[in-house]
């Protein structure tokens, strides 16, 4: 979900660059005191026991958020049930679905009954679920209640970061994500239809760069500090963000990434991530107009045994059929679908892409 806008603003980054959020003083060593991640062994063993993971980053196409998804007055069973359908017709057996903790903030434990409810769905259909707590992507404000339209033509024009600006400007609120991760944590960690806990997008997106380091070294030690009976993990996506890459992998039980490239850049990006001798899930491909498409990116990884998670299902409010960078204000359709698979009706964009993937799941 790389966002090529860069919608942060400068200036807010030179006033809030000396700003260091709440409970963020723990420097790598601390860190490295209190980590409990898997052995290789460990991570292998969860390999061997879980088949070939193979899905999509799932957003039912009602929800244009991920509190459009959670929140009580939107959360829409229905549509998530006809939706996994379509994945399930096609031997998908994977889902990477987005948390928000302002949901949790606002209901905790309808928050959880509607995490319980979405699992029982994905379960009844053969499909595993990776959560993915938090996020450095798109829109760096948000409220609960009611959330705003599309705009037409525009790519995650609603999509909103977790938890986004907030992280500067409220000394409490690191401690709050604390309660968050550990609630969250406890009620599920022995669940066996959670296939992994992602724990941060795309860290350091939006030019937010080391700025994003003391969440990410919190997250995993709170991860830590319940050691969830399922691998944690947040996927490396930029070559650029050394730091935060080297802490990403150093701490993940399994290797996480995000490919958008062709396959032969996707390729190296395999080569390069094999030394650490860990099972890989790409938890983020296939955008068609950049070269990665399933024709050429799912077969390198069912090759490869490692996890692929497209982006997209079902084209919705999302409007993840247009391209990052390039809005169509008219709101017709592209040509070429930048991601996506089904259209809302079921109906694929593609049925050689269809026939690919039922090819690669044995359906």
């Amino acid at each position: 979900m790389q966002n090529r806008f860069w919608l942060l603003n400068l200036a807010f980054l030179i006033i809030f660059s000396a700003c260091k959020p709440g409970n963020s003083e723990n420097n790598d060593s601390d860190v490295a005191a209190l980590n409990k991640r898997w052995s290789v062994e460990q991570a292998q063993k969860w390999s061997e026991e879980h088949q070939w993971l193979c899905g999509a980053n799932f957003t039912p196409s009602s929800a244009i958020n991920q509190l459009e998804m959670w929140q009580a007055e939107s959360f829409d069973p229905e549509t998530i049930d006809r939706e996994l359908g379509y994945a399930e017709s096609i031997g998908m057996n994977c889902m990477r679905v987005y948390l928000h903790h302002l949901a949790w903030e606002t209901d905790k434990d309808g928050f959880k009954d509607r995490m319980k409810k979405y699992l029982a769905i994905a379960d009844s259909h053969g499909i595993k679920t990776i959560f993915v707590f938090f996020d450095d992507c798109w829109n760096p404000v948000y409220k609960a209640g009611k959330q705003p339209e599309p705009k037409l033509g525009i790519h995650n024009s609603g999509w909103v970061r977790d938890p986004g600006n907030l992280i500067f400007l409220d000394e409490n609120l690191m401690s709050e994500l604390k309660t968050y991760v550990v609630d969250v944590l406890s009620t599920f960690k022995n669940d066996p239809r959670i296939a992994i806990w992602d724990l941060y997008n795309e860290p350091g997106n939006n030019r937010l760069n080391l700025s994003s380091m003391p969440l990410l070294r919190n997250v995993f030690r709170w991860g830590w500090e319940v050691r969830p009976s399922q691998p944690l993990s947040a996927g490396v996506w930029n070559n650029s963000l050394k730091i935060l890459n080297k802490f990403q992998l150093e701490n993940s039980d399994i290797i996480t990434y995000h490919n958008y490239r062709d396959e032969m850049n996707h390729a190296a990006a395999i080569d390069s991530l094999k030394k650490y001798n860990r099972p890989m899930v790409c938890t983020e491909y296939m955008a068609r107009t950049n070269g990665s498409k399933f024709q050429n990116i799912l077969p390198l990884l069912k090759q490869n045994n490692v996890g692929a998670i497209n982006w997209g299902l079902v084209a919705g409010k999302t409007n993840t059929i247009y391209a990052w960078d390039t809005p169509m204000p008219d709101g017709s359709e592209p040509k070429i679908w930048f991601h996506d698979i089904f259209r809302i009706d079921g109906t694929p964009y593609d049925q050689e892409e269809i026939d690919l993937i039922k090819k690669m799941t044995g359906k």
